[in-house]
């Protein structure tokens, strides 16, 4: 029981990578806010879990504050945040991304963790502390080419976990992030600009150990970092790739 009574919330919480922290969370007796902006699939998620499903848009301030707000008033407090909820765009060329896909991608992946430092710093520094995760990607550190503006809201995701490591060290607040390479998730087809035995074996040749990221690897990587037992930990990007980034 890591994260015993621990308030949570985790974005993109109703399906692969975040539905899998949500899961270890629940185990380790945390009692975890399931946000998604597919509400459908944030309250079969914490029915079968015993979370708490909420609608969010991460990228929109007003829908993100509705989600603190709903969290406080079902638990009272927020001690730790757990920023999953992630786009990308299709495999192209960086010229032929369209303004509207750059602007939708970082809106997502980078202005939800500027949110969360706004609307959660006030409450867990009020609290004593708290812990926030910032779920990156080996694109931020390795990138493939014609991911061009996705890879890059990683990397500045990576930057602003030990922007804010630093700043909010004296505050008690941790923030660390994780680095998956990519794994059985809606985004998988995406990444590999579709779905075939052939690019599957493609894409799994630039991975040592063989196999994709697992929702189970993500939540147990993510329980140790929000846990008492990483308390001297801030401000690092965990790999969880199989040596992809070697």
């Amino acid at each position: 029981m890591k994260l015993k009574n621990k308030i949570a919330i985790v974005t993109g919480g109703g399906s692969g990578f975040g539905a899998g922290i949500v899961k270890k969370f629940i185990q380790e007796g945390a009692k975890v806010v399931v946000a998604d902006i597919n509400l459908e699939n944030a309250k079969k998620v914490a029915m079968d879990t015993g979370g708490f499903a909420v609608e969010v848009d991460v990228s929109n301030s007003l829908s993100f504050k509705n989600m603190v707000d709903k969290t406080l008033e079902k638990f009272g407090k927020i001690e730790i945040m757990v920023n999953n909820a992630g786009i990308t765009h299709l495999p192209n060329s960086m010229e032929n991304i369209s303004e509207a896909e750059f602007d939708k991608i970082f809106a997502v992946n980078s202005k939800s963790v500027f949110f969360s430092a706004k609307y959660l710093v006030p409450k867990m520094t009020s609290i004593g502390g708290g812990n926030i995760l910032n779920v990156a990607s080996t694109a931020g550190i390795s990138p493939r080419p014609n991911l061009s503006w996705y890879n890059a809201t990683k990397g500045w995701m990576i930057s602003a976990t030990k922007a804010m490591a630093i700043e909010l060290a004296s505050k008690r607040i941790r923030v660390n992030a994780l680095a998956p390479v990519a794994g059985e998730t809606p985004l998988l087809k995406s990444f590999m600009g579709g779905d075939t035995p052939e690019k599957r074996e493609k894409f799994l040749s630039t991975i040592p150990i063989g196999r994709f990221s697992t929702p189970n690897d993500m939540g147990n990587a993510a329980c140790f970092l929000c846990s008492e037992e990483a308390s001297m930990i801030t401000g690092v990007v965990l790999q969880v790739d199989g040596g992809r980034c070697i």
